[in-house]
């Protein structure tokens, strides 16, 4: 493949956003790291990716809103002149319920999980369709495909199964344009946030035994943008150690 290829990744400062970031640039893409506030971070992963990437950049915008959104897309576009991948990754998270979920916690985990990535998407559809091809892939959540109720996390899984949703949709109406879309969906991943009753508790209730790592995704994310996975779209990808299969 040509090494001018372009790709970004939303919310890639930290954790999986950061190993996604790592992978692409090892494959070759031109990185855009996106971040919302913590400037440090997202430039610690440009450190780490500019060794396989010297063009890799930072770009600091609020996807979660339709300015900051056509911010990213139109900056990344000036720049490079293309746009060949979007991962939709950034997504705040709530556990919450119903009852004691705010209207304003309501709509920053719809806006931040749900409408970021149809914002981006909106954005980036002229640009990918000018060029007959792209791809896009957004982060959902364990089991995100099977609506049911969650009590606790309820604002979170409504827009990570309207993300499923967006997903097929997009794969079928833009799949005459070149493009492709799917969204992985990843279960109990071992990040910075990962608390240590997590890491001793969480394993016990995986098939697998263990907390997934970062890169069984940046993995999974790269295996959809390659060759091998021309002929998939609109695909639902879990990786989640056998999580309520």
């Amino acid at each position: 493949m040509s090494d001018d290829r372009v790709a970004i990744v939303t919310g890639s400062g930290k954790g999986i956003g950061r190993a996604i970031a790592e992978r692409l640039a090892r494959d070759g893409y031109r990185v855009v790291i996106n971040y919302r506030r913590d400037a440090a971070s997202a430039h610690e992963t440009l450190n780490g990716v500019q060794s396989a990437s010297p063009e890799s950049v930072v770009i600091q915008a609020d996807v979660a809103t339709p300015d900051g959104a056509r911010a990213l897309i139109d900056q990344t576009h000036l720049q490079f002149g293309r746009l060949d991948v979007l991962v939709n990754n950034a997504g705040p998270f709530l556990v919450k319920p119903v009852f004691d979920t705010t209207i304003e916690e309501w709509q920053e985990i719809i806006e931040g999980n749900l409408s970021g990535a149809f914002y981006c998407i909106k954005a980036a559809l002229p640009i990918m369709r000018a060029q007959k091809s792209g791809h896009i892939v957004n982060l959902g959540s364990l089991n995100a495909e099977n609506a049911r109720g969650a009590p606790t996390t309820v604002a979170y899984n409504v827009a990570k199964t309207g993300l499923v949703v967006l997903t097929k949709s997009v794969a079928r109406s833009e799949a005459r344009h070149g493009i492709r879309c799917n969204i992985v969906n990843p279960g109990f991943i071992e990040t910075y946030a990962t608390s240590d009753t997590d890491k001793s508790e969480l394993p016990s209730i995986i098939p697998l035994g263990a907390l997934g790592q970062v890169q069984d995704i940046s993995n999974v994310v790269a295996f959809l943008l390659s060759e091998q996975a021309s002929y998939m779209t609109g695909s639902v990808i879990n990786v989640h150690g056998g999580l309520w299969v």
